[in-house]
């Protein structure tokens, strides 16, 4: 199955839950829809929602939350349904 690549479309802080005390927005696994979020991006205390832009399930992280990312940096990679 061919695989997507979700990348940062800002640089900032790459968060994988919406707050400290709630779930991961996904987990590897798991089914999502293009307008899913899979992760937030901060800079300068605005929150940046991070869709994942296609339908598929979650491979894997390639960045870590709480972690310092680039623009166009791939944050998730996703396997593409059908």
């Amino acid at each position: 199955m061919p695989r997507h690549e979700v990348v940062s479309p800002i640089p900032g802080v790459f968060y994988r839950r919406p707050d400290p005390n709630s779930p991961e927005y996904v987990k590897p696994g798991q089914t999502v829809t293009a307008d899913d979020p899979v992760g937030l991006v901060e800079v300068m205390k605005s929150f940046h929602p991070v869709p994942a832009g296609v339908a598929g399930a979650v491979v894997d992280f390639v960045a870590e939350g709480d972690s310092v990312v680039d623009a166009g940096q791939v944050l998730v990679i996703l396997e593409v349904e059908g």
